[in-house]
């Protein structure tokens, strides 16, 4: 071969390898999603802010598209989560109120992302209790997490940071985008802050900014509520009467560095001594502690603001930005004194609806403002669709691609679902559904037996329910059809999937407890009976041992109970959790009871009485399908009847001879058991008639 053919040749190679590189090369766009925790869309000022200025995060707005009326299907921060996760309405991806976990075996879009040959992270707050499942990479908090010093799980284990954590969430960030990102592949990153969650405390450069500015009152600070129901009544969530000492920073954070200790308090302590010589009273103690609130949340979004414009500035400069779809919003809506509440959960608008910004170089219109009603259930089905990947037919959404591109599908939905769940729970707001208009909002606090119309073209802030207004009786009539009609369309029959049902099945059956009297430290008094009874004198517990993972008795068929010999009438024989979950086998005047508690709510079992000083042998047994059954010296009292298992670890612990944490049933201090018992036992799993009867001889 000539040297110039070996020239050619090489030459060809070397135009087909770099093709062939260039092929390999994955153009389709990146995906950042930033998430802020209760960020208001009235703390933007790209909405018209009127108390605080957020420069980066206007220029997201600037540069794309501004949703004005995008709205969540259930305001707190857990549930919007997996909304985001799934496509799907808390009722069927199971997330239904914080405490639940969220089951990572489902369907999401960052494993349909994955699939799709993107690279997926997370990175900051995650706050759904299991590991992020779909993620090539997370770098993700413990929970809520705090604002100072985050340990925050890895898939390599536990980080110990130092210093303030919306910082260092984009610290983290920026390091995956330059150091762990794959550039042959596109990207979907969520980027997550922690901040503004309560209880705001800012970060060290911000800690006396607005000192000097007296920020605007929204004009509902003093509402009274006589418009609405009682359940805008009987709430929890004042800027009056519900912020601590601790959320108005009157009372200092925990975990603080001694540096950042002396900060803060440098920052705080002659503000606060301030405050406590002007001796505040009724509505001027409101408005200070309104300033106090409002200045130290918007101080938390100064930081986001300023963190999510290094993150813009680093793909400006990389040259990512051209390629990358920026998205900013919320898990929710939050009330900024509105109402006189702090917090969300409401169907109001205020935490009913949610920020959303949206930067696509050459497909977003800048400065574009939309309309259209969107829902955070179309999120999923956007980054698929952005993607170019399959949407599932079982995700619930609307793809806004085509509203991003500056059209509106023409089956686009005219109204919005909306279902809230946490009750009884934090700040006391009642249980409610509704469905939301151009015009108009219907909301049923169902449990109530309450409803509100509002008309929001003449209403805007919602103060006065029109439901019972003549006026508007066809109004009403036409409301209640649509929301039939989207709970008919969502699949909400007012029941909630329950992944973890299905592991019921599955628990082996094994020896969990057994207290042996006559071994180990118990108090109370050691009898003869072989050496394995207590004599309780009804002033403390035999046992107590704190909540722990290996004792998690949720979702678990269980057999629990021993042998009594009572010398008073009531009394909790042993009991496992409290006021949230929980259960507890106990004499209530002398009758046997069984009380379960799952998110608050309480079902029972009630048995025959039960005879005083003489040994009976008492249990309680939960099958595989949630049915539950007392036993009485071995043998059923009654036909086995629905109970509900705990559905997760309890915070408080187990007792034996009390219920010692917060109470799982009515009954009141003092419960201690008075008497004698016997080898008590816990059991998970199905257990066989010999051990039982072997118990009970």
């Amino acid at each position: 071969m000539s040297n110039r053919s070996k020239l050619f040749s090489f030459s060809l190679l070397f135009t087909l390898t770099i093709a062939s590189g260039l092929l390999a090369k994955d153009n389709r766009p990146n995906i950042l999603f930033i998430f802020s925790d209760d960020h208001a869309y009235q703390a933007i000022s790209a909405y018209g802010s009127q108390v605080n200025k957020t420069p980066n995060l206007d220029r997201i707005a600037n540069e794309g598209m501004r949703f004005d009326r995008c709205f969540v299907t259930n305001s707190i921060c857990g549930p919007s989560r997996a909304v985001v996760l799934t496509g799907k309405y808390s009722h069927l991806n199971g997330f239904v109120r914080n405490g639940n976990t969220f089951n990572g075996n489902q369907q999401t879009a960052s494993k349909l992302l994955q699939a799709a040959g993107y690279q997926t992270a997370v990175i900051g707050k995650w706050h759904l209790r299991s590991t992020p499942v779909g993620f090539d990479y997370y770098h993700v908090l413990q929970g809520q997490g705090p604002y100072y010093n985050p340990a925050m799980k890895t898939p390599r284990g536990i980080v110990n940071h130092v210093g303030y954590t919306t910082d260092i969430i984009t610290d983290e960030t920026l390091k995956w985008l330059k150091e762990e990102r794959d550039s042959d592949k596109p990207f979907f990153l969520m980027y997550q802050h922690k901040a503004p969650h309560r209880n705001w405390q800012p970060g060290p450069k911000h800690l006396n900014k607005y000192d000097d500015v007296t920020i605007s009152e929204p004009a509902t600070l003093f509402d009274d509520y006589k418009g609405r129901t009682s359940a805008a009544r009987n709430q929890a969530m004042t800027v009056k009467e519900h912020l601590t000492e601790y959320d108005l920073k009157i009372a200092p954070p925990r975990g603080l560095t001694e540096e950042q200790t002396k900060v803060w308090n440098e920052a705080y302590a002659k503000k606060n001594e301030e405050f406590k010589n002007l001796n505040l009273e009724g509505d001027d103690l409101i408005r200070w502690k309104y300033q106090r609130y409002v200045k130290d949340y918007i101080r938390c979004i100064d930081s986001v603001d300023e963190n999510v414009g290094r993150v813009l500035d680093y793909l400006e400069e990389s040259g990512l930005d051209e390629n990358t779809i920026v998205i900013y919003t919320s898990d929710q809506g939050w009330y900024l004194g509105d109402h006189g509440w702090y917090d969300k959960r409401w169907m109001y608008e205020e935490s009913f609806r949610t920020p959303l910004m949206v930067k696509w170089p050459g497909v977003v219109k800048p400065g574009s403002v939309s309309m259209d009603m969107s829902m955070n259930l179309d999120f999923a089905e956007t980054f698929l669709d952005i993607a170019g990947a399959e949407i599932p037919d079982d995700m619930q959404g609307l793809s806004l691609v085509e509203v991003l591109q500056g059209k509106r599908p023409s089956n686009w939905r005219k109204s919005v679902y909306y279902h809230y769940y946490e009750f009884p729970g934090a700040h006391s707001v009642a249980k409610h559904y509704g469905v939301r208009t151009d015009r108009y909002k219907l909301i049923h606090f169902y449990e109530n037996e309450e409803w509100e119309l509002f008309d929001l073209q003449k209403d805007p802030n919602e103060l006065n329910s029109v439901y019972d207004d003549p006026a508007y009786q066809e109004i009403k009539k036409d409301m209640e059809a649509e929301l039939a009609k989207l709970q008919e369309q969502y699949g909400d029959d007012g029941t909630v999937i329950n992944f973890d049902l299905m592991r019921t099945k599955k628990v082996k059956t094994q020896l969990v407890q057994q207290f042996d009297f006559g071994k180990g430290n118990y108090n109370g008094t050691i009898l003869d009976d072989e050496g394995k009874a207590i004599e309780l004198d009804g002033s403390q517990p035999a046992f107590s041992a704190p909540s722990s993972e290996q004792n998690d008795p949720s979702y678990k068929p269980m057999l629990v109970g021993g042998w009594i010999k009572p010398t008073t009438k009531r009394g909790v024989i042993i009991a496992q959790g409290g006021v949230s979950q929980g259960y507890a086998l106990l004499l209530a005047n002398g009758q046997l009871l069984y009380v379960v508690r799952q998110e608050g709510q309480i079902r029972q079992l009630r048995g025959p009485q039960i005879p005083i000083d003489k040994w009976t042998h008492v249990a309680v047994r939960v099958d595989a399908e949630g049915n539950g059954e007392l036993l009485v010296n071995g043998e059923a009292t009654d036909a086995p009847k629905k109970v509900q298992f705990v559905g997760a670890r309890p915070a408080d612990g187990l007792s034996v001879g009390a219920d010692s944490g917060s109470f799982v049933g009515n009954y009141q201090n003092p419960n201690f058991f008075k008497g004698r018992l016997r080898d008590v036992r816990v059991y998970w799993g199905k257990v066989g008639a010999d051990v039982i009867t072997d118990w009970t001889k």
